[in-house]
């Protein structure tokens, strides 16, 4: 994942880490930097992948006649791309693969990471800059680029990463597999034994559910589904000489790598190639190739003109595989006239052919990953419960309830267990006679998700219900489809949001009699309620019994369920009306303490800083001397160390483990920090599509913690990467001795581990 060497080549100088209410402008800034992400959803749902932050809508920003905090027009040109900065993204997933420090089958699961992501933008992102270009409604982006460009880009960096990623494999991960006795080999590696007991698997289990498809003109053109493995197949006709072509789909459904003896894996589509005969009898079998087509699956659904969004999400769903191709990867043995056929067949243009050394689709290195071999891998741990909930004296359930009327909770998952948490937050209110009504928030869940059991237990116990179902969420969208029915059927109230917006706030509510009282109990996170990916995922969360917050959750959750048009809440900001204008808002408050002589800082931990409107506000607290830093996991748009405009910017960010996933807004507030969580990133989509909130904490504690884990993150003495202005970020893994800096990760795990005990 290293970028290019040139990014330091234009580096700014070192200076120490800033101390909380940094003062004085330093006159240059370090280059600094982002990372990447685990997304234990892959684009087919089978199997981890990273969560890229994708958005197949165009962005439109006025870049001319902003104006700085001198007086001055911003320039032009200060956004850098997006396509190349997602780009950059997961090239640092891939420095991970390549790195020796990184345990070996963890190299193997970002090797798979890594195209799962390059899947999913050409799904979303180049599909959407395609179909634009055709339409002819793209414009020029941010950064400057037409949109012409911005695809050339694409393709040739794509390319370049493309084969550095088969090259990882087949020169690093593959050898060192086998150095450890895990063999990924090729049908003429196998022994007779190996290749006879394979024969009997084709016979009983692949055979059956292949379907040879020939091409002539009594048959056309198969359609090919995207991202599924085919062959290629040259076939004779022995009695008339003619050549024929057939293509022979690979059964998504079965393991990806089958094994041939303990710990000897070949490819499924090894195995097919092997018995061609048996498909084709009485023909000879000239040549075989794989391909694999990526085809736009990105969602289009007009719900202004949809009568019911849950039938027509349906119905877009199957068009979804019908998508137009936007790549076409091929074995780089492939026949020229084969090649030609497809190119033509699939109506595709050179450039978005990819060439690559066999095996086509490393995504089924996941499950190769995943083999039990803990020696290989990340050391296990398993996240205990917060000691603000952890029943100390005995051994029955703790009652979150009284915890919560003691003292907020801030939660960090996967620190902090969820199952222990928020998912027996769920469960107690399910089963507590006491509480009437439940309401909650789902974006993504898993398919035996507790927290849909449990609301689907209060539900039948008589409790009022309210879910709100995102069915929209981008791939899951027919498994939210299958548990919005489920809840429904219980008598659960299902709905489905507002028109024109995805619902990706991440809310519960729970509703109690308590004597002569109602006390209302809230949960306000930055992760979805997903267990699996809740031990995986690093995410934020507050339990608490606030009545603000109680009140701005019912009137939230009132917006979504009815008629209301409320905009301002007491403890929330939400987009899309005040989220992010009560942003700049801080920002530029920041600004007038920094002008006062106050202390001033702004402390910004994101997936994506995209929004130019934004950036631009953070350009300008940039030039009135206020210390921005901002810890990006993913895209970044913003140019930091430009000389006049952002050499007060810093943007680093870290990879490891686990997913840095939660959003932390920190503002210096003349020495009286101000701190908000939630689930809102700095792009377009999240400030004017979405209902997204952000609520901020009050407790002193817990905002000096969020504010020295920032700290930390921002550290010079923390791993992490550095973003220059040019766009290009390094990685910053040892000191100038060589030594590993430390891994903030290990350190909350370390930390974890060592506190005992109630809080202090």
């Amino acid at each position: 994942m290293n970028q290019q060497p040139s990014a330091q080549a234009q580096a700014q100088p070192e200076v120490p880490t800033p101390q909380p209410p940094r003062a004085a402008a330093p006159s240059a800034q370090p280059s600094v930097g982002s990372i990447a992400a685990h997304r234990p959803q892959a684009v087919r749902g089978t199997v981890p992948g990273l969560e890229p932050d994708l958005d197949a809508d165009p962005d439109a920003y006025e870049d001319e006649g902003v104006v700085g905090a001198d007086g001055e027009e911003l320039p032009s040109g200060r956004f850098l791309d997006r396509e190349r900065s997602w780009l950059a993204f997961n090239e640092r997933v891939l420095e991970l693969a390549e790195d020796p420090a990184t345990p070996l089958l963890e190299r193997a699961n970002f090797l798979a990471i890594f195209a799962s992501n390059l899947d999913e933008f050409f799904m979303v992102r180049v599909a959407g800059l395609k179909r634009r270009i055709a339409t002819g409604v793209a414009t020029r982006s941010a950064s400057g680029l037409q949109p012409r460009e911005v695809l050339d880009l694409i393709w040739t960096r794509s390319r370049e990463l493309m084969a550095r990623h088969a090259a990882c494999f087949q020169q690093d991960i593959a050898p060192e597999l086998a150095d450890q006795g895990i063999h990924l080999i090729r049908w003429p590696e196998l022994t007779e034994k190996e290749q006879a007991r394979l024969f009997t698997l084709f016979r009983q289990q692949i055979f059956p559910v292949l379907t040879p498809l020939a091409v002539d003109p009594a048959h056309p053109f198969p359609y090919i589904s995207g991202l599924s493995l085919n062959l290629a197949v040259v076939v004779r006709n022995p009695v008339s000489g003619h050549d024929h072509f057939a293509r022979v789909k690979v059964p998504p459904l079965l393991s990806r790598f089958l094994e041939a003896s303990p710990q000897r894996y070949v490819p499924i589509e090894d195995v097919i190639a092997a018995h061609l005969e048996e498909l084709f009898p009485g023909m000879e079998v000239r040549a075989h190739h794989m391909f694999r087509v990526t085809r736009n699956e990105d969602l289009e659904v007009e719900e202004d003109d949809a009568e019911n969004l849950l039938q027509a999400l349906e119905k877009e769903l199957m068009r979804r595989r019908f998508g137009p191709p936007v790549r076409l990867e091929v074995e780089e043995s492939i026949d020229p006239a084969v090649l030609d056929l497809l190119v033509q067949e699939l109506k595709i243009s050179d450039a978005e052919v990819y060439p690559l050394p066999g095996p086509l689709d490393l995504t089924g290195l996941f499950g190769i990953g995943a083999l039990d071999r803990p020696e290989l891998k990340y050391p296990k741990f398993v996240a205990g419960t917060h000691r603000d909930l952890a029943e100390v004296e005995s051994a029955s359930a703790p009652d979150i309830f009284a915890a919560l009327r003691a003292r907020d909770v801030l939660l960090h998952h996967p620190y902090d267990s969820f199952s222990t948490s928020v998912q027996a937050f769920l469960e107690q209110a399910a089963a507590d006679p006491d509480v009437l009504a439940i309401k909650q928030t789902l974006y993504r869940t898993s398919g035996d998700s507790p927290i849909v059991d449990a609301l689907i237990d209060a539900a039948e116990s008589g409790k009022q219900v309210l879910v709100l179902v995102e069915i929209k969420a981008r791939f899951d969208e027919q498994a939210n489809i299958k548990w919005a029915r489920k809840l429904e059927e219980s008598g659960c109230h299902v709905v489905y949001g507002l028109v024109g917006l995805k619902t990706h706030s991440k809310l519960s509510l729970v509703v109690r009699q308590e004597g002569e009282m109602l006390r209302r109990y809230s949960h306000v996170g930055t992760g979805n309620y997903h267990p699996k990916t809740a031990r995986l995922y690093e995410d934020l969360g507050l339990l608490t019994a606030d009545p603000q917050v109680g009140a701005d959750l019912s009137d939230l959750f009132n917006r979504l369920s009815g008629y209301s048009r409320r905009e301002t809440y007491r403890r929330l900001l939400v987009a899309p009306k005040s989220l992010r204008d009560g942003l700049i808002q801080r920002i530029n408050k920041e600004i007038a303490g920094q002008r006062a002589g106050g202390p001033a800082y702004v402390r910004i931990k994101v997936n994506s800083m995209v929004d130019e409107a934004v950036i631009d506000a953070l350009y300008r607290a940039s030039q009135a001397g206020v210390p921005v830093d901002i810890w990006v996991r993913g895209i970044c748009a913003l140019r930091p160390g430009v000389t006049g405009l952002s050499e007060n910017i810093r943007v680093r960010s870290i990879l490891g483990r686990f997913l840095e996933h939660s959003r932390v807004f920190i503002f210096g507030n003349g020495g009286e920090p101000e701190v908000w969580l939630g689930s809102a990133d700095m792009m377009h989509r999240n400030l004017d599509r979405r209902i997204e909130a952000l609520v901020r904490v009050t407790d002193p504690a817990h905002r000096a913690s969020l504010n020295r884990m920032l700290e930390t993150g921002m550290s010079d003495t923390t791993s992490s990467w550095h973003l220059g202005q040019d766009g290009d970020w390094t990685r910053h893994a040892a000191d100038a001795d060589g030594a590993p800096l430390r891994n903030i990760q290990e350190m909350l795990i370390d930390a974890r581990r060592r506190r005992r005990g109630p809080a202090t």
